[in-house]
């Protein structure tokens, strides 16, 4: 879209009062905008001309009432090559708006026009003027562009620093958050993306994409997942691939022929009639698609064949499921390991969808994208957070040094957030609203500033795919889990500072009792301080059967402080609330445990 610039005046009389009409000083610039010419404020105007400043202002008063009642602004986006670039104007009534553009244009001639009026005053009657009203005009916008241009250096701390100061805007006009909108490169945008409490209006909408029907999802993303190659996965996802890609079709079948398909080999379809069998197909493909963005090659091929307009496609269908939109911001979020493909991420909008959806007030949702964006700026982290490792804290910019880190490892059938959930809600006696998804990241985030908090997911042998797969392979060892983690966790920087590790123990078996001497062999030899909770009460399974799932002998390390609780195995990892025994005994061991660090 050109630039919209307002000409002088045309005609003989260019440039002095009087010399257009309000109707020749209209000029057409499409079909819905009509932009003011020259507001004709007496570039010109004589020394000693006083009394047309009378005449200025009456003009100028009847310009303003007249572009009231005919100026419409109803500008629309041009030019989506293939939606690789794109510039757009969001305008809204002309009543909102206020006339905001026009009023600053003549605010500024009219400061013109007053300053030559002084100097001429002060020429005839031979007064002192004040230099401070005779101070160069100065563009409003002056300050946008040169953070704009500072955004833009070679040298990374002035573009971080630029970027922190964009981020302060929250006083501006809305077309001064556009213009940055659409004049701001990639790094700036993703920079902004990770600041706190970041006006929105910074980024532009994604670009338009063809609608696409609930029924024809499935065809989409079926072609995605047969353009993927088998090759550098393993055999449980290659398995689940084909699955899900013979699922689709018979999902298809049964519902374009008017039948539901139950029973066989194939997804755990509901039931009943009211389900949406197609939703779990879904669900289903964006897990396989998950995965398959774990290997870069087939990042590359996702990218190619249209993978991230199809993801935002299902991701704006299905607000009303949290399951598939996670699915899908994991994916990008491993999309994003490989900075090959960062501008394509960004050209395709998704960086404005992901700051709105660090905004969100579910905990999980927010942290898929607080992974993404800091996969994606590369200004500010050195660490890349592979799939399953999440930051809690800070999942922002900032400029607190970071002196620690602490780890959250879930157990047996748990996860990277809902292990670490408040004490569940109907269990309460005090329900005052201030429940917590993730009391880590909203309690020892502010307690403890200056820590990275991390949390991970990771396969168990009861997790949705491995205890469905019947191919038998290496990756149910712990040990290649053990070793997988640690690979993703040295990508993440653990080790680089002081570590606290908090974990829910996965129950008792062979292999954990080899796996639990060797670490009571190592902690003995590093003098690691150790802090253990264990379970006095019995943990419900199913509706008949209760048991100790870590019985206090075998939660008792012999090693450090072990504190018996009345709790069961599942609260154990679950404090009631900010004030209760769990937390804040494990938080007074964190601070005991970095002191040293938290003080320097």
């Amino acid at each position: 879209m050109r630039g919209m610039q307002l000409p002088r005046c045309g005609g003989p009389h260019a440039g002095h009062w009087g010399s257009c009409s309000p109707r020749d000083s209209l000029q057409t610039l499409g079909p819905a905008m009509v932009l003011p010419r020259d507001l004709c404020v007496a570039e010109k105007i004589g020394r000693y001309a006083l009394p047309v400043v009378v005449g200025g202002c009456m003009f100028i008063t009847y310009e303003i009432l007249a572009l009231g009642e005919n100026v419409t602004l109803d500008t629309q986006a041009v030019e989506r090559e293939k939606l690789k670039s794109y510039i757009y104007i969001q305008t809204a009534p002309l009543e909102q708006q206020g006339l905001q553009e026009i009023t600053r244009k003549v605010q500024k001639g009219l400061h013109r026009v007053v300053k030559r009026l002084l100097q001429a005053t002060a020429d005839i009657f031979s007064l002192p003027l004040d230099e401070n009203n005779m101070k160069p005009e100065v563009d409003d916008d002056s300050g946008l562009w040169l953070l704009l241009k500072r955004a833009r250096s070679t040298l990374k701390a002035v573009r971080v620093h630029a970027v922190q100061e964009l981020a302060k805007k929250h006083h501006w006009h809305d077309y001064q958050y556009r213009t940055v909108a659409q004049a701001c490169d990639q790094k700036t945008r993703i920079g902004l993306a990770r600041m706190k409490d970041i006006d929105l209006r910074f980024f532009l909408r994604p670009p338009l994409l063809k609608a696409i029907e609930d029924s024809y999802i499935e065809d989409e993303l079926r072609r995605l997942l047969a353009c993927l190659p088998q090759s550098e996965v393993d055999q449980c996802v290659q398995y689940f691939t084909s699955l899900a890609l013979r699922e689709s079709n018979q999902s298809m079948s049964a519902q374009r022929g008017g039948l539901w398909c139950f029973g066989g080999n194939g997804l755990p379809y509901a039931q009943s009639l009211s389900s949406v069998p197609s939703e779990k197909v879904e669900s289903f493909c964006l897990q396989a698609l998950a995965k398959h963005s774990k290997v870069p090659s087939h990042c590359d091929a996702i990218v190619t064949n249209g993978g991230l307009q199809l993801l935002q496609k299902i991701y704006q269908l299905r607000q009303d499921s949290q399951k598939i939109q996670r699915n899908i911001i994991r994916t990008i979020g491993n999309l994003a390991l490989n900075e090959r493909l960062h501008s394509a991420i960004a050209q395709s909008g998704w960086i404005g969808i992901l700051a709105e959806v660090m905004k969100s007030p579910h905990v999980i949702q927010a942290s898929h994208a607080a992974r993404a964006l800091a996969n994606l700026d590369r200004d500010t982290m050195e660490e890349k957070y592979e799939d399953g490792v999440y930051i809690l804290h800070p999942q922002y910019r900032t400029n607190q040094p970071i002196k620690a880190d602490v780890l959250f490892i879930h157990g047996l059938l748990g996860a990277a957030f809902k292990t670490w959930r408040q004490k569940d809600c109907s269990d309460m006696e005090d329900k005052n609203g201030d429940y917590t998804e993730c009391w880590p990241k909203a309690w020892l985030a502010a307690d403890c500033p200056n820590l990275r908090i991390l949390t991970v997911e990771y396969d168990t042998q009861l997790s949705d795919w491995r205890s469905k797969c019947p191919v038998e392979n290496e990756r149910k060892s712990l040990a290649y889990r053990g070793r997988e983690l640690l690979t993703k966790l040295k990508a993440a920087g653990v080790g680089d500072r002081p570590v606290v590790w908090v974990a829910h123990s996965m129950g008792d078996s062979p292999s954990l009792t080899e796996l639990n001497d060797n670490f009571t062999k190592l902690i003995k030899e590093q003098e690691v301080n150790v802090l253990s909770f264990g379970e006095k009460l019995p943990t419900n399974i199913g509706s008949m059967i209760k048991l100790h799932v870590v019985p206090l002998n075998s939660a008792d390390l012999g090693i450090g402080d072990f504190i018996p609780l009345d709790v069961n195995h599942l609260d154990i990892c679950k404090p009631r609330n900010r004030d209760s025994f769990i937390y804040q005994h494990s938080l007074k061991f964190i601070k005991d445990a970095l002191a040293q660090e938290l003080k320097s």
